[in-house]
């Protein structure tokens, strides 16, 4: 692992349900290998990001969308109750289960992601409850009011070198980066993400992802 000196801490907003964003978590688990980075997680959903354009939206991807609260609210719940170093051991146990082993994302997953993280099951009561929504909307706006409303998850935010978080989307890539690769693509993605007046890379998909 690098040195302990000139750490620096990446906030990472996610949405389990989205498997690019999954690629992207880890890629970012393999630069704190690599690169004097510590990962903080956070929660964003797709489902308050889309709640106003549903009619807009192809109605598979709505049904998607509207099933994504669930994992979402389990998650906010984690956080509260047992603190945000809950989050990285549940998001992994839950994207392991919907995107590397294609898993239903039902209740039976979820409680199955809940043990293995060590959490009580009891948590995937709040799929259902919106009594954490205000916490989930302010992370989610939290993450979301750094880069704009025109992109989705995952958001990541460092410290910049004028004192200001340098945010970005993405970077959207499969199959996720390993060893001296990670590194490069950290290093590149920060060298743009800071440049003054620079908003956007992007070219077409013509691959799925692949959780190799």
């Amino acid at each position: 692992m690098p040195e302990k000196a000139n750490r620096v801490t990446a906030d990472f907003w996610f949405d389990p349900t989205c498997p690019w964003a999954w690629m992207t978590s880890r890629w970012m688990l393999e630069v704190e290998k690599v690169r004097p980075v510590d990962v903080r997680w956070h929660v964003m959903s797709l489902a308050v990001l889309n709640e106003n354009r549903l009619d807009e939206l192809p109605q598979h991807y709505v049904d998607l969308v509207q099933a994504a609260w669930g994992p979402v609210r389990v998650l906010i719940a984690a956080e509260q109750k047992h603190g945000p170093e809950a989050l990285g051991p549940l998001y992994t146990a839950l994207g392991t289960r919907f995107h590397n082993q294609g898993r239903p994302n039902e209740r039976a997953t979820i409680v199955e992601a809940l043990e293995e993280a060590g959490l009580p099951v009891e948590l995937a009561d709040a799929m259902d409850s919106d009594a954490y929504d205000e916490r989930l909307r302010a992370s989610h706006e939290e993450g979301i009011g750094l880069v704009g409303q025109e992109v989705g998850t995952p958001v990541i935010a460092v410290p910049g070198a004028d004192g200001e978080r340098t945010a970005f989307f993405g970077p959207v890539v499969t199959p996720a980066p390993k060893g001296e690769a990670a590194a490069r693509l950290w290093d590149g993605t920060l060298m743009v993400a800071s440049t003054p007046g620079f908003f956007e890379l992007k070219r077409t998909r013509t691959e799925e992802p692949r959780f190799d």
